[in-house]
Order: structure tokens, then C-alpha cells, then sequence
């Protein structure tokens, strides 16, 4: 065979590997460039409250997750009881109603348990498009610095919150209670 016809063929299994590789991926497993980076900056009204405004630094302070959902997501009212445990559990939960009538989710919430300390209120998407939103559900784990440290395409299930979610948030306390415990010790140290 010559040399002019091998190249094209190995350049054409070469893609045709990548596709296949590529059709063969979970959509869920897709890496997020803002992972590392810090929360994007929104404002945007309370779900509950339309006076009231949010934005990311109302994400700031302590490890935390944000949850995208709408009602219109089976899924997301699939995976609200595990979300109801952690909330109970002393994981904050914040979220986004994703593109959806403010009648339906505050309707949707006062008929079932609501797991979220704040409720950013996103109809038109804009948000959720600078939080790299997918589909709902989509849930991020956040540090206290608000720096986006993990982010899962689909709903939560018991295992992904073994597996992934709870060591990850336990790692993340313990790295917050040990930056706290040096700088106490730096400041007790300067004032001595």
C-alpha cells in the first residue's frame, strides 16, 4: 500500500477511535472548567421573597452545595428525600429553581419539605448558563471560599453521596477547621 493512501486511512481510524470514544462517554462525566474556579457572580430575587436579593456571596462562608432544580424535573423531585436527609444532616443546601414560574416551585415547596436554605429565583436561565448548567438536576459542592470543588450532572443517588459527595464535604470541613485553627494560633501568637 503507498504511502499517500496509509496516511489517510490512520488519520480516519484515528477519528473514528475518538468518536467512538466519545459516543461511548456518560454525558454526566463531563468535566466542568469551572471546577476550581470560583462561584460565578449572580444577582438574582429570593424564590421566596422578590424583595430580597441573592447573589454568590450568600454561598460564602461555610462548605455547602448548590442545587439546580424546577418542577418540572421528575428528577429533581426524585432526589429531594436524600436531599431532605443532608439538610437534616447539617449540610447546607442552597439552590436555583432553574427556569421555571415562581407559582409552581413556591406551590411545589409549600405542599412539600423545602431542603434548601436559600432559593436564588433563575427564569430566564442566564445564571444557570454562567454555572455551566446542563439539565437539572445539577449539584456543586462548594468550599467556604465559594471556590466550586465537585459538580454532578443528573440526580444525586445513595451511593454518588458515599462514594463522592460526603468525603468530599468532610474533607473540605476539615481543611476549613484547620485554615481556622492556624490563623486563631497565628493571632494568638502575634498578640503575645
Amino acid at each position: 500500500m503507498s504511502l499517500r493512501l496509509l496516511i489517510p486511512l490512520i488519520a480516519m481510524s484515528a477519528l473514528l477511535g475518538l468518536l467512538f470514544i466519545g459516543l461511548g462517554m456518560n454525558s454526566r462525566d463531563l468535566p466542568s472548567p469551572l471546577v476550581g474556579k470560583p462561584a460565578p457572580a449572580f444577582e438574582l430575587e429570593a424564590l421566596e421573597d422578590s424583595s430580597r436579593m441573592l447573589s454568590e456571596q450568600d454561598f460564602i462562608g461555610e462548605v455547602a452545595l448548590v442545587n439546580v432544580w424546577a418542577t418540572w424535573c421528575s428528577t429533581c423531585r426524585a432526589e429531594k428525600p436524600l436531599l431532605m436527609e443532608l439538610a437534616g444532616g447539617g449540610i447546607p443546601i442552597h439552590a436555583f429553581n432553574y427556569r421555571d414560574e415562581r407559582d409552581a416551585a413556591l406551590r411545589y415547596l409549600s405542599v412539600s419539605d423545602n431542603p434548601y436554605r436559600t432559593i436564588a429565583y433563575d427564569p430566564s436561565g442566564d445564571a444557570g448558563i454562567d454555572w455551566g448548567v446542563y439539565a437539572t438536576p445539577e449539584t456543586y459542592v462548594l468550599d467556604a471560599e465559594g471556590i466550586i470543588r465537585y459538580k454532578r450532572i443528573g440526580p444525586l443517588n445513595r451511593q454518588l453521596l458515599l462514594d463522592e459527595v460526603l468525603p468530599l464535604v468532610e474533607k473540605l470541613r476539615a481543611e476549613k477547621l484547620r485554615d481556622e485553627q492556624r490563623r486563631n494560633e497565628a493571632r494568638s501568637v502575634a498578640t503575645s
